[in-house]
């Protein structure tokens, strides 16, 4: 059990904040780096059992402003590959070390960046077609147990849904809708594992504004922005997101 102490608000508010902004605004892929925030103070398993139910808050207040703005194939192939990851990641949690696994999603996430950034400056040739719905289903099951292990599912799903050229809204929008999915999905499998207590409820009470406070603000966000912005600001944060997953696996 943890203190609801000065230091822990201190450290949890801004994290909370911070993951609303990103899930409301910018596609969820740093969200994942507020678990890692509360991980400095915290249990990391009583951070992850605390960020499930501020995140499905998040996922609440973003989906109206982004109501049916989906990819909805693009979505559904995310989705139906996501559920047999959490499922895995329900089998293999106790077991297994996620680390190895971390650094192939940095890895791709980096290495996606790079390729778009020699495409854009004529370096490599683009692929001639959208990523294959293959490819959906595989970053899905990756999303799926990725994000059940370590919130950290957003790279993966970032790295698919940017190849297929979506407008800034169909890309935001996808993502809210597919970890919406996801995060439900993982309730369940975290009460069996027994990673919820009254103590990370009281606590998930007591931030849920902020939680809102920030979905509200990355919406907003998200409207003020330009295209070009928006994406530009989109592969940087895959690109930290990727760099932090390596930084976690080699540490």
């Amino acid at each position: 059990m943890f203190d609801l102490n000065f230091l822990f608000f201190v450290v949890a508010i801004p994290a909370v904040i911070f993951a609303g902004i990103s899930k409301g605004g910018f596609g969820s892929g740093v969200a994942f780096a507020s678990s890692s925030i509360l991980a400095l103070i915290l249990d990391p398993g009583q951070a992850l059992a605390l960020m499930l139910p501020i995140l499905m808050i998040i996922d609440v207040a973003t989906l109206g402003p982004y109501w049916k703005r989906w990819n909805w194939p693009d979505s559904r192939l995310l989705i139906l590959g996501a559920i047999p990851g959490v499922a895995l990641g329900t089998l293999l949690y106790k077991a297994t070390d996620a680390d190895l696994l971390r650094l192939l999603i940095g890895g791709i996430s980096v290495g996606f960046v790079i390729w778009h950034v020699s495409q854009t400056r004529g370096w490599v040739r683009g692929f001639a077609n959208r990523l294959p719905p293959s490819a959906g289903l595989f970053a899905g099951l990756v999303a799926g147990f990725t994000s059940f292990v370590s919130h950290a599912g957003g790279p993966p799903a970032a790295v698919y849904l940017l190849s297929q050229r979506l407008s800034k809204t169909e890309f935001q929008a996808s993502t809210v809708l597919v970890f919406w999915v996801i995060n439900i999905s993982k309730f369940i499998p975290y009460a069996y594992l027994g990673l919820f207590t009254w103590h990370t409820a009281l606590a998930d009470l007591l931030l849920a504004p902020f939680a809102v406070l920030g979905a509200w603000l990355g919406v907003r966000a998200h409207w003020m922005m330009s295209e070009r912005v928006f994406f530009g600001l989109a592969y940087v944060l895959l690109t930290l997101t990727g760099g932090k997953l390596i930084w976690d696996a080699l540490a």
